[in-house]
């Protein structure tokens, strides 16, 4: 049986990024996008600038976003320019919202919910992209991990609502649940393919494990231990990998993670993102730490 690789490292440090970003063996060329999420104003969960500066500095990356589709401090682009100040991302590397200057549709393959997906206009600046993405739960998706984070969080906030929406973006809170998730894998596809799998690396820090993403303004304090940090070429298995880390945790903790996941049919989005051949579920762990 075929199975991706996934490199693993339980030390959380600037130092590890970098590390096991380097065992991934794929150097990023180019103009390099390091999609990150920048985190609700309140909340506190995200990924902190001090570290995940040395590898962007590594990189000499760009962080981007794209404005969100719900009421909150990043749904306009002076709320949003605001935001990422404040939590300190513009003092450690330049920083992009890519959809600032308006979005353009790129096309989805054999969609069964999306037949484009909306994208911010610089995406079309950068020729290869890290999606560095903070593992956790999620009120809407179970989880977020590397698939979430290039879906929801390349789309542009025209393109949330036609995901959200399972392609109706009238529907943005009200689409069938599954038919959401799906949609997210089916936008994970049309980034696949108009960056090139080859472009594009997946790095998911495993911290700060609440049950509610970083776009909540007030997330519920986490109720069980980092992991690690988790890297691959492949974003199913590497969401996989983590979300079976939560499994197989010994932290009494994951209770309540594992709730949130399983209560929303989380792991639906891997299935749909393995069954339209974007990467694997069955991976092989390599522990740095060893």
């Amino acid at each position: 049986m075929e199975k991706a690789i996934v490199y693993f490292t339980k030390e959380i440090s600037a130092e590890s990024l970098v590390k096991i970003y380097e065992a991934l063996k794929k150097p990023l060329k180019g103009n390099v996008a390091v999609k990150i999420s920048t985190g609700e104003p309140g909340g506190h969960n995200f990924l902190q600038p001090a570290l995940i500066q040395p590898l962007i500095s590594k990189l000499n990356g760009t962080i981007v976003e794209c404005n969100t589709a719900y009421e909150g401090r990043r749904n306009t682009t002076a709320a949003h320019w605001q935001a990422i100040q404040e939590h300190g991302f513009t003092k450690i590397a330049p920083c992009d919202i890519m959809d600032e200057d308006g979005d353009f549709p790129i096309p989805v393959t054999n969609g069964e919910h999306l037949k484009e997906n909306y994208v911010g206009t610089h995406l079309k600046n950068y020729n290869s992209m890290l999606i560095l993405s903070h593992f956790k739960g999620h009120i809407m998706g179970g989880f977020g991990g590397a698939l979430k984070n290039m879906s929801i969080g390349i789309a542009s906030s025209k393109g949330k609502a036609y995901i959200h929406g399972a392609g109706e973006p009238e529907k943005i809170w009200t689409a069938d649940h599954d038919s959401f998730l799906e949609s997210m894998a089916e936008a994970d596809q049309s980034v696949m393919d108009y960056l090139g799998r080859e472009n594009i690396l997946y790095i998911n820090v495993a911290n700060r494990l609440s049950v509610d993403c970083d776009c909540d303004s007030n997330p519920h304090e986490p109720e069980m231990a980092d992991i690690g940090i988790f890297a691959s070429t492949d974003p199913v298995a590497v969401d996989q990998a983590c979300v079976d880390a939560v499994y197989h945790s010994p932290d009494p903790g994951k209770a309540a993670l594992i709730e949130r996941m399983e209560s929303r049919n989380g792991i639906h989005t891997v299935e749909r993102a393995a069954a339209l051949g974007l990467g694997l579920r069955e991976y092989e762990i390599i522990n740095l730490d060893f």
